[in-house]
């Protein structure tokens, strides 16, 4: 009698569901759109249900579709984490990695990282996808994903790569023009760059003076004539002159450094921003996952000790 799952067939699925669609699981395996279709097709005549809803422009997982992929994907990491107890792929990482970030974090930190990771282990494909707002760490969608803050989910492993602060800054153009703020308060007089991301409260700053058991947190409604939801779009702006921005110190030291920027309120402290490599505890065996991680920890250290951060 055969069997209705074939292991084969784990690996499809996950890439697959993956993709998103039909074409881009084709492109992603190196077959055509129809031979992706046909196993699909093959797959749920064995099973006896539909694992995916088709339409002409997007795909959706069943409800059944959505219980073979987690099993699916449970499957394939004990595989992995199998191999790497017998040793089979403990010296050189290899495999497919699926990596998320923030847009603007991506494209200036992880990006370059990327790139210098597969020219140090050719083995391992890495697909990197940057999202505005980073999916929860527990729909495990990617092997690492690099965020800010530790998530509050037990069932993945946080690792904390770099101190990362948010602080307050805008062009000494702009406070020339318009003035230093003293106090927070103050800063409901001023244009203030608003971005929206995350699930963060939007317009609402809360900045913190002193320490420990005296510390003393004001919460600051601001405006201003200017929004988006790209943080390198809003950093030029402040750039530009066009108002006060509160930004992760990474994006920004470097304008601090060379005086394009100002910083506001430094004695006044903003919620951290630390920067963290999440990935579910299944996967903390596998060896591509091991070296990336490690590696973007070394090199975010090395940034921090050249002063390059």
């Amino acid at each position: 009698m055969s069997s209705a799952i074939l292991p084969a067939d784990l690996g499809f699925f996950s890439t697959l569901a993956s993709a998103g669609s039909l074409s881009a699981a084709a492109r992603e395996l190196g077959i055509t759109t129809p031979a992706v279709s046909k196993h699909l097709a093959l797959m749920e005549s064995r099973a006896g249900v539909l694992l995916v809803n088709r339409s002409t422009r997007r795909m959706s997982l069943t409800p059944e579709g959505e219980l073979y992929l987690e099993h699916a994907r449970r499957i394939l990491g004990e595989i992995d984490g199998m191999e790497e107890l017998l040793g089979v792929s403990r010296a050189t990482p290899r495999g497919l990695l699926r990596v998320n970030a923030t847009l603007g974090f991506g494209r200036s930190h992880v990006a370059p990282l990327i790139s210098r990771f597969v020219r140090k282990h050719p083995a391992v494909e890495v697909q990197l996808q940057l999202s505005v707002n980073p999916p929860a760490p527990s729909e495990d969608l990617f092997d690492v994903c690099v965020r800010f803050g530790a998530p509050p989910d037990s069932r993945v492993v946080a690792r904390h790569i770099a101190s990362n602060r948010r602080l307050l800054c805008a062009s000494p153009a702009y406070l020339a023009a318009r003035g230093m703020p003293k106090v927070p308060n103050d800063l409901a007089r001023h244009n203030c760059i608003g971005i929206r991301q995350g699930e963060e409260a939007y317009g609402v700053w809360r900045l913190t003076s002193g320490r420990g058991r005296h510390a003393r947190t004001e919460s600051v409604k601001t405006r201003g004539s200017l929004a988006t939801n790209d943080g390198e779009i809003a950093v030029n702006w402040a750039l530009e002159g066009h108002g006060i921005l509160m930004r992760a110190e990474w994006d920004i030291n470097r304008y601090l450094r060379n005086g394009r920027l100002v910083q506001v309120l430094p004695q006044y402290f903003t919620p951290d921003a630390d920067i963290y490599a999440v990935y579910p505890q299944r996967h903390q065996l596998a060896a591509r996952v091991r070296a990336f991680v490690d590696f973007l920890a070394l090199s975010f250290t090395q940034q921090m000790a050249s002063g390059k951060a």
